[in-house]
Order: structure tokens, then C-alpha cells, then sequence
């Protein structure tokens, strides 16, 4: 090109960018990559698959963490926390159950190591040292139940115990996610050891046994600390199929169970938990039948409604966490005597109604009690024919008048206060009283009472002794004033009568018994007697337990309540009674006794309270309207005309008394009696007396008195009006031969109601 031509302009090159012209060598860079067509954009590159795994472990992570922060270890479910409570005799056989979820709760180390490897060799051999969880059984059990092939096992025991004890038995994918962060979370906070503790005591094993304590009751009739190794490895193969492995209930699968039985055996043999050498010598623990649930029929429910009541009434536990369950509760009753209280009723009483011939038979009742004097420990208890047909507890109720069983008190009272007569005599087993029916009471500034003796007895001069004998109202009567009713009061409170007892009115009457204490407060009182006159309140549980720990009881205080002189003296009049008064039948229990019968109003009750030195013993025999509730006279009962104290209730508590001591040596009353207390009375009034007990010696075998119609009175006395009319005594005649006579009369009267 020339000079003289113009020249061409030329376009601005950008920075950096090559010559369109160029090569790509002339441009100094590498060739670009040609893009991917077709098919092969469908593949992901491997930038694209690392991505994506980080990104789904990042979300597994995420959802992991959300998971753990958001699962809570729950409040455990309430079926997994309910328990019974176990009511035991003194020598451990169970009494009964109550609570409607069949388990108590045990601590790990009340399990046999045996035991304890049995289930784990059963369920999870690798516990101990594996992590909570099993990723890759979840995954596998959670994929079962999703495409519908079943339910799928193979979770750790954290993982089952997290079900039993914190969830539920659905098999659902939530229900597995949720146990998944717990078990995790769990296993954080908990020991193994409490991990497999919770796990033996939720899992279910059949037989409506829940925990491995149920389970040996129900197939062994055992305690778990009590198993063998072939036992514990029968109940750890139960776990799988409870109800197809009981081999009592299903004979037919005997080879499975005994497969799975192997199969456990094997396990602990492998893991080195058990010598291959006792492995070999085992045989198949064949289990006990099933028996149907206890219940609280018969004895039973009285039984363990009085260790209720007994428990929250001296604040042991109140009443809502003893209805929480799983507490061991062992009682001070014995087996033996508790038997043997339950067939003297039925031989001496249940035998004799014919409620088809006579509708009388059907208002008959029984209560009764027996303490060991020695320790206060209540030892038998009969509360009815059955709890689940007559629920009221014959033995606690506090509604029937004891009668002439009071008047003992009346008589200790005045030997511990040294009290005299109106005329100054000191008051002995062998002062001279004025036994004159309807004699009124002298030194009561409260009103006139003149109480009827039974049938309208008199018997003159006659001692304090005879009077006991015969149950003479008109002697015991003067003899609380004498005393000092508010004295006699006192006494009774002393012996261990209750001070909220019903009409325990400080009165003349008192001494006759309108007060309604129970057949339990009144074989108290009467064990302290027995003891000499030293008094501890009575007792029914020896140990409360609930997971292997104790519950504190009362501390056990006795104290000398009346003087031994006062107790000893009347003791000593009490024998009498039983040798020759009213209480003859008592004799039948072969063995020295003291005791004292009674009758409520209108004949509603019969009593007879006694001991010897070993047992204090109280029966009652009852009149009550099975469909209203209302008391009613025992009138024409058993075909007798009437029923006293001296008859069934003495008949009853002779049977029990001899065989509740039979193998113990018979032992006599140790007696340190009040000054003059076995002095003579004086010629005349011996003479005196001896003529007014020859008419009355030999009481009637019918009685002829009828009881009177007129209202029950209030409970003091009037002093403007005296009663128009003063009713005939009520007191029991023999009914059943030889049963010594009667109680002495009762009078209904201003002063209160008239048992005798």
C-alpha cells in the first residue's frame, strides 16, 4: 500500500480479549470445552452427586438436631406407674392384691444375676456395651410396618423399656421416630442398671403379670429373689410370646416354649453367664396352673380394708399415695389364727341358720379380733361372711353398744382411784353392794336412775365378785358414782376405748355400755388388761416397703395405763366369770381365761370379751337388716329364743382360742392384786348374800322378758320428771346348753340407752 492512500480506521481492541481473527495459540488460552448434548445431559456429574450427599447428610443432621431438641423425655404413661399394693401375713404368704394392674415394682438388686442374664440373653445380649439405639433394625422394623408386612421386632432394651414405660404399643413410624430421640436422650441421663431395672419391671409376661416380680407369682408362686436360673429362663423367654409360651395354658406349644427356653439358656452359656456343666442338668421348670385373680372376696377385703385404714388413720400414708400402688405391705395377722377364727364362727355360728326356714337367720352378723398382749400386734380378724356381700367390716365398726362387756372398766377404775362406797368402804372384789332391782342410784345429783337388773332380778346383799358374775346392773351403776363417772371415763380412755367413741357419756349409765366402740377398740382395751395394765396402741403392719426401700411406721410406745394392781384385780373377778359366772362356755378353750359377756339394746348384739395370758379376744355376734341396714333384735336366731353373750360369741371364742394356741403351753394368770382384795365380807352380809343367790343361782334356759317398746332416752338424766315406767331388763338367758346364764339387765332410761 502507498503512501498517498488514506488509511482505514481500525476498531478499539477490548483489554484482554484476543483478535477476533486469531487462533486460539495466537491468543495465548485453551480451547473451550464443546458443551454436552443429548442423552447425556441426563447424567448428573459428580460435582452434582457430592452436592447432593453433602446436602442430604447436612439435612439428616438437621433433621437429627431438630429432633433430639424437639423429642422430651415424656412423663411416664400411667399404665406403665400403676401398680398393686401386696397385703402379706406375717410369714410372707400373700393375703391379697388390690389395684387393677397386676405389679410390683422390684429394685434391680432384688433380682437374681441369673435372672437378670436370662433376659438379657433373651432380648439384648450386647446391652451393656452397645449404644441405645439400633439404626439399622429400626430401618428394617419401620419398612415392615410401611409396606404392611407386620410388625417387626429387634429394638435394644432401652428402646423397648422407652415403649413400655414412656409410650405406648402402637406400630406406628412416629411412635418408632419418638422412642428413636428418647432412647437416645435416655441413655444420656440413666445407668444401664436403671435402664434394665425399669425394663423388668414394665414388660408384660402373660397371666396379667406386669413385671418380673407379677410374673413369679403368677407362674412360681414365688418371690424374684427366690427363682432359679431355669425359672428366670422360662419367664425370660415368655417376653417374646407371653400367651403362646405358657405351657399350662397352651400344653400344645410346649416344644416352642421349651425351644426358646434352650434357646435363652444357650445364650447365657455363650456369653459365659452360666457353667455349661449346670446348664446340662436342667430341666424344663414346668410353671404353676394359672389361678384366677385373688380378689378381695372372703376374708380378704375386710382384711385389707382394715391395713387401710390403719395406715392413713395414723398418717403413714395418706390415701392418694397408698392408691398409687407398689407398695409391700406385710400385716401382723397370722395365717393360722386367721383360719381359725374364720371356721370357730362358721362351726360355732354360720352352720346353725337355716335362712330359708327362718328370715331372721339372714339379719345374723359376726365381728371379731384377736391381740397379742405382749406386743399390741393384732393377730386375727374376722370382718363377715364375705366382703363382697356384706362390705361393713364386723370387726371396725363403731355402731353397736358393747353392753355389759363395759362394766370390767367400771370395776378397774375404782382400784385405781381407791375409791369407797357411799358409806366409805373401799371398793374390793368383796364389797358388799346393794343388788336390789331398780335400786336408785345414790350421790347422783343429775336426776333419778333406778336401772332394771336383767328380767327384774333382785338379789339383795351380794359381793362386787358375785355381781360381775351375774352382770348386775343396779351394783355397776351405784359403782360409777361411787367412782366417779368422769373417773370411769378416763379409764376407759386409758385402756385404749377411743375418746371419739359414740354415747361415752360421763354418766351413771356409762357403766352399763350405750357406748358403741368397735369390736377392734374393744379387744385393745381388754389386751390391756391382759398385759397387766400396761397399754400400747395396736398395731396391724409390721414393715411397709415399695421398691425395695422402707416406709416409716409409728414408733412403738407402750405405757403403764392403769396400775398393774387395778388390771390384775379385775382379771382376778373376770376369771370368776368364766369358772362359774356367765362365761362358762369360755371354758372349752382348756385354758386359763378371764373375759366378761355383754348385750346391746333389745338383744341387737351379743358380746364376749376375754383372754388369757397369751391372746386377748373379743367376738360379737350382730343383728342387721340385710337390705336396709337397720340394727335388729336376734330374737328367734338359730331357733333360739334369744342370743347372748354366753352363748355363740363365748362358744365362738373358746373354739378360736384353743386352736389359735394349740402347741404353745398353756400358762396360768401372774396376778399382783390390790390390797384386801381376796378378804372374806363380813358373817352377815355373807349370810345375806348366800340367801339372795340361791333363788338366782341357776339362770333360766328360756328367757321369758320381753323387751320393752319404749323409746331409746337421751342421754342425761331428768331431774323434775322421774320415767312413769321403768322397763323390764333385757338380760340374755342361756341359749345353746352350758353356757352359764346371763349378763345382767339393761335399762332403757333417761340416762341413755340400756345394753347390759
Amino acid at each position: 500500500m502507498s503512501s498517498d492512500e488514506p488509511e482505514q480506521p481500525t476498531e478499539p481492541q477490548e483489554p484482554g480479549r484476543p483478535d477476533a481473527g486469531a487462533t486460539p495459540a495466537a491468543a495465548g488460552g485453551k480451547a473451550k470445552r464443546p458443551g454436552r448434548t443429548g442423552w447425556r445431559r441426563l447424567i448428573p456429574t459428580w460435582r452434582m452427586v457430592l452436592g447432593g450427599l453433602i446436602g442430604f447428610i447436612l439435612l439428616c443432621v438437621g433433621l437429627f438436631a431438630l429432633g433430639y431438641v424437639l423429642v422430651d423425655i415424656p412423663a411416664a404413661n400411667s399404665a406403665a406407674t400403676a401398680q398393686s399394693n401386696v397385703y402379706l401375713y406375717a410369714n410372707g404368704d400373700q393375703i391379697a392384691r388390690d389395684g387393677e394392674v397386676n405389679r410390683e415394682n422390684v429394685s434391680l438388686t432384688q433380682v437374681p444375676k441369673s435372672v437378670q442374664h436370662a433376659v438379657l440373653a433373651a432380648e439384648d445380649r450386647d446391652f451393656y456395651s452397645e449404644s441405645a439405639v439400633d439404626p439399622q433394625a429400626m430401618l428394617r422394623a419401620a419398612w415392615s410396618t410401611l409396606t404392611g408386612k407386620g410388625k417387626q421386632g429387634g429394638s435394644t432394651i432401652t428402646q423397648q423399656y422407652v415403649k413400655n414405660y414412656y409410650l405406648g404399643q402402637e406400630q406406628t413410624v412416629s411412635r418408632k421416630a419418638k422412642e428413636f430421640f428418647i432412647s437416645i436422650k435416655l441413655d444420656r441421663e440413666k445407668s444401664k442398671d436403671d435402664i434394665l431395672e425399669g425394663y423388668l419391671n414394665t414388660s408384660y409376661f402373660g397371666r396379667n403379670a406386669y413385671g418380673i416380680q407379677a410374673a413369679a407369682q403368677a407362674y412360681y408362686g414365688e418371690d424374684v429373689q427366690d427363682l432359679s436360673a431355669a425359672q428366670g429362663a422360662y419367664l425370660a423367654a415368655l417376653v417374646n410370646a407371653p400367651s403362646a409360651y405358657d405351657v399350662a395354658a397352651h400344653p400344645e406349644n410346649k416344644d416352642a416354649a421349651t425351644a426358646r427356653w434352650n434357646y435363652v439358656l444357650d445364650g447365657m452359656v455363650k456369653e459365659g453367664w452360666l457353667d455349661a456343666s449346670d446348664r446340662a442338668n436342667m430341666k424344663f421348670p414346668t410353671p404353676d396352673q394359672a389361678k384366677a385373680p385373688s380378689g378381695l372376696s372372703g376374708q380378704r377385703g375386710y382384711l385389707v380394708q382394715a391395713v387401710k385404714d390403719y395406715i392413713t388413720d395414723n398418717k403413714i400414708l395418706d390415701e392418694d399415695t397408698l392408691a398409687g400402688g407398689g407398695y409391700r405391705i406385710t400385716t401382723t395377722l397370722q395365717k393360722k389364727k386367721q383360719n381359725a377364727f374364720q371356721k370357730a364362727v362358721d362351726d360355732q355360728l354360720m352352720s346353725k341358720l337355716d335362712k330359708s326356714a327362718r328370715d331372721i337367720d339372714k339379719n345374723v352378723r359376726a365381728g371379731g379380733a384377736a391381740i397379742d398382749p405382749s406386743n399390741g400386734k393384732v393377730r386375727a380378724m374376722y370382718g363377715g361372711v364375705d366382703y363382697t356381700k356384706q362390705y361393713v367390716n364386723n370387726a371396725t365398726r363403731r355402731d353397736y353398744q358393747v353392753g355389759s362387756t363395759f362394766k370390767p372398766f367400771v370395776f378397774t377404775s375404782a382400784v385405781e382411784n381407791a375409791s369407797t362406797t357411799q358409806d366409805g368402804r373401799r371398793i374390793t372384789p368383796s364389797t358388799i353392794y346393794d343388788g336390789t332391782n331398780k335400786r336408785s342410784v345414790e350421790g347422783w345429783d343429775g336426776g333419778h336412775y333406778a336401772p332394771a337388773n336383767e328380767d327384774d332380778r333382785s338379789y339383795g346383799n351380794i359381793t362386787v365378785s358375785t355381781a360381775t358374775d351375774k352382770s348386775v346392773n343396779a351394783v355397776y351403776a351405784q359403782m360409777a358414782v361411787d367412782v366417779g363417772s368422769d373417773k370411769v371415763k378416763r379409764t376407759a380412755l386409758d385402756l385404749g376405748i377411743p375418746s371419739d367413741t359414740p354415747d361415752l357419756t360421763a354418766s351413771p349409765s356409762i357403766a352399763l355400755g350405750p357406748s358403741t366402740a368397735s369390736v377392734l377398740d374393744m379387744t385393745e382395751a381388754y389386751s390391756t388388761l391382759a398385759n397387766h395394765g400396761e397399754h400400747g396402741t395396736y398395731t396391724l403392719v409390721d414393715s411397709i416397703t415399695k421398691n425395695g426401700e422402707d416406709v416409716t411406721l409409728p414408733k412403738k410406745e407402750t405405757r403403764q395405763a392403769v396400775p398393774r394392781e387395778a388390771a390384775d384385780t379385775t382379771t382376778s373377778i373376770l376369771k370368776s366369770v368364766v369358772d362359774g359366772g356367765t362365761g362358762t362356755a369360755a371354758k372349752a378353750a382348756g385354758r386359763p381365761a378371764a373375759g366378761k359377756t355383754g348385750t346391746a339394746e333389745e338383744d341387737k348384739a351379743a358380746w364376749f370379751a376375754g383372754y388369757t395370758p397369751d391372746l386377748a379376744t373379743v367376738v360379737s355376734v350382730m343383728g342387721q337388716d340385710p337390705t336396709s341396714g337397720a340394727q335388729t333384735p336376734l330374737y328367734g336366731a338359730t331357733g333360739l329364743d334369744r342370743i347372748n353373750g354366753g352363748g355363740y360369741p363365748a362358744q365362738i371364742w373358746a373354739q378360736f382360742t384353743q386352736a389359735a394356741l394349740s402347741g404353745t403351753p398353756a400358762s396360768d394368770f401372774d396376778l399382783d392384786l390390790q390390797s384386801g382384795a381376796e378378804e372374806e365380807p363380813l358373817p352377815s352380809d355373807t349370810e345375806s348374800a348366800s340367801e339372795s343367790e340361791s333363788a338366782t343361782e341357776s339362770p333360766s334356759d328360756t328367757a321369758s322378758a320381753t323387751p320393752s317398746d319404749e323409746d331409746t332416752p337421751s342421754d342425761e338424766p331428768s331431774s323434775e320428771t322421774p320415767p312413769s315406767e321403768e322397763p323390764t331388763g333385757d338380760e340374755e338367758t342361756t341359749q345353746p346348753p352350758d353356757t352359764g346364764g346371763q349378763d345382767g339387765g339393761t335399762d332403757p332410761n333417761p340416762l341413755g340407752a340400756a345394753p347390759r
